[in-house]
Order: C-alpha cells, then sequence, then structure tokens
C-alpha cells in the first residue's frame, strides 16, 4: 500500500476527528480534507508530521539496482 493510502486509511481509523488532527499537527483543516479525498496532495513536511501524529515513521531507504545483463 502506498505512503499515501496508509496514512489516510489511519487518519479515518483515528479516533481523533479532522479538526483535533489540524490542531495538534498544525495542518489546516482544509489542507487535510483535500488529501483526504484525493483533491491535493501534501508537503513532505506536512506528510512527515501527519505521519508522526499517526504513530507512523517514514523511512526513506536506496532502492536495489538491477544489475544489467
Amino acid at each position: 500500500m502506498a505512503i499515501v493510502e496508509e496514512i489516510i486509511k489511519a487518519m479515518e481509523s483515528s479516533e481523533h476527528t479532522r479538526y483535533r488532527i489540524a490542531q495538534n499537527t498544525g495542518i489546516a483543516e482544509s489542507q487535510l480534507s483535500r488529501f483526504a479525498s484525493g483533491k491535493r496532495g501534501m508537503s513532505v513536511d506536512a506528510l512527515e508530521t501527519l505521519a508522526e501524529y499517526l504513530g507512523f515513521e517514514i523511512v526513506l531507504k536506496r532502492k536495489r539496482q538491477r544489475r544489467k545483463k
């Protein structure tokens, strides 16, 4: 599952409302609504803040390179 889908799923299953999430993360409630509906993306910083609030950690790792034949 993609990061965005996982974050949206966690937001929807959270015991907190979007209003409460917005208050606790500093991300506008309107931005959260547009993000959850798929109408807008989110900056990496905001996505990281939201992920951390929801109990996730975003980890970046180098992709394994394919061997050339």
